[in-house]
């Protein structure tokens, strides 16, 4: 069987897709995951883009192990220094560089003729080498290239020690069957070919990415670059859960290829990147959607009652989904509370386990029964209640009729400030009660609130994307009471905000 590497790209163009933005931190934890979902490649980011980009290649770079950890650079010398700097302590380094090969791009885009582009890669491929011996190169927008020209660069890049050549179709625009063929093409046309991997990058524009993907496996292509829920640029990229479940389902038709993704951790590391990314995942949504294993059809209930297969071809547990049948309440213990979290995929340094244990205790007297998705919106919302920054200590608003006033309590260092304001309305009055507080530069450009269960009993999880001076950051607060919950959303995006940009 041949072995499909998974390059994960969540961090770097899912990141991307226009309101996601992850802080270090965020970026760090999210490695991690992608480290024990046991992907290839993890393409932490584009480093010369910012000195937030360049910190998180950096740290991610200094913390990975045993993965290949992946830095995006264009064809030049400066963005080649800057990536091979922040992953001058990586174990196993990558620089993947890349120039456009289309004729709209290297007309409009790049103003450079044939012979220039191709000196250009050349050029970038043999610098690169100066400092890692693993580089990839992408031809950007292949896809719309013309085939006899990237025969030449990729024949040029290889000889000049590219070791993974990237085909990627960036806008979205090819077909599987004339994707496939164009692989195919590529792989028995560039003479030098034998001595590189083939990897392709699809996005989703017209809902193809995952199907491309699949028809490149078929006709040679090695690495598959993907984002945890196809998170990425416009429409997306090709999401990885789609494609490792098919590979793992359809073994009939892919009996030849494996990957080495732990299909069971992938539930959870999607449900974080939903959080982390502030991009909700489709209740329809292949895989990890929430109506992905629900049945309402009486024929459909009927059946899968008698035999699960009927109807499902994936057991929900296989990705990590449990059954929710089991709920903790106010006489769980520490240690049931502790192997809850980890089954969810969560592993808590002690004083956080505790404080996320109060958390939890505060919640069961609210609630009769706390379901995993009330656990999940309970961590996501409070990770970080336990850090230095501002913590809600007090909340009252009145509205109704009359002018919506907040009152707001906040505590920080030991130091408590107390404020009150009025606004069009209670979160309106919430928000501007704590900026009077908080002398900081915060701008709400989106706001949501959802349950976190579809019971009556549940909890309210608000989330916000607030712009500061230099970066966009997603908050997230979860409560019984919705308006403390967007309190503890804003109060987390501009914690984000204090320490990202102080």
């Amino acid at each position: 069987m041949k072995k499909i590497e998974i390059f994960d790209t969540t961090l770097r163009d899912g990141e991307q897709a226009p309101g996601a933005t992850m802080t270090v931190k965020e970026k760090l934890e999210l490695a991690k995951s992608l480290e024990s979902l046991n992907v290839d490649v993890i393409e932490a980011g584009f480093p010369i883009a910012s000195p937030g980009d360049f910190e998180g290649v950096k740290i991610i770079a200094e913390t990975i192990k045993g993965r290949t950890v992946a830095a995006l650079a264009r064809a030049t010398r400066g963005d080649i220094e800057c990536a091979a700097k922040a992953l001058e302590n990586a174990e196993k380094p990558r620089i993947h560089t890349f120039i456009a090969t289309s004729p709209v791009h290297m007309e409009y885009k790049l103003r450079m003729d044939k012979e220039t582009v191709v000196k250009k890669a050349v050029e970038a491929v043999k610098f690169a080498k100066t400092f890692v011996e693993d580089v990839e190169f992408s031809a950007e927008d292949a896809g719309r290239s013309e085939l006899p020209f990237l025969y030449e660069i990729f024949e040029k890049v290889i000889d000049a020690g590219a070791t993974i050549i990237n085909v990627p179709d960036t806008v979205g625009y090819k077909t599987p069957k004339e994707f496939g063929e164009f692989i195919k093409s590529i792989k028995e046309n560039v003479r030098n070919i034998k001595k590189v991997k083939i990897s392709v990058h699809c996005h989703d524009d017209l809902g193809l990415a995952v199907a491309n993907s699949l028809a490149a496996i078929e006709n040679g292509a090695d690495q598959i670059e993907c984002t945890i829920n196809g998170i990425g640029e416009r429409a997306g990229n090709a999401s990885l859960e789609e494609i490792t479940m098919i590979l793992k389902t359809r073994q009939d038709l892919y009996k030849d290829f494996y990957t080495d993704i732990k299909i069971g951790q992938i539930y959870n590391i999607s449900k974080k990147v939903e959080s982390l990314s502030g991009f909700d995942i489709a209740k329809n949504k292949a895989i990890v959607g929430k109506n992905a294993f629900l049945h309402e059809s009486g024929i459909h209930q009927d059946g899968v009652l008698k035999e699960r297969s009927t109807y499902e071809i994936i057991k929900p547990e296989d990705i990590g989904r449990m059954d929710d049948n089991i709920v903790l309440g106010k006489h769980s213990g520490r240690h049931a509370f502790r192997v809850k979290l980890e089954k969810m995929g969560y592993l808590l340094e002690k004083e956080e386990l505790e404080n996320m244990y109060q958390n939890f205790l505060e919640i069961c007297d609210r609630l009769k029964q706390v379901k995993e998705e009330d656990i999940r919106g309970l961590l996501e919302g409070g990770r970080d209640t336990f850090e230095e920054g501002y913590k809600l200590l007090y909340i009252n608003v009145t509205s109704g009729n009359q002018i919506p006033n907040a009152v707001i309590k906040l505590e920080k260092e030991g130091e408590v400030y107390i404020e009150s304001a009025v606004g069009d309305g209670p979160i309106d009055a919430t928000y501007k009660a704590i900026n009077r507080i908080i002398n900081v530069e915060a701008t709400l450009l989106d706001y949501t609130i959802k349950a976190t269960s579809e019971t009556k009993e549940t909890l309210g999880e608000a989330r916000v994307r607030v712009k500061g001076e230099k970066h966009n950051y997603i908050g997230i607060g979860a409560s019984t009471d919705i308006i403390e919950a967007s309190a503890k959303a804003y109060l987390n995006a501009v914690n984000k905000i204090l320490r990202e940009e102080k």
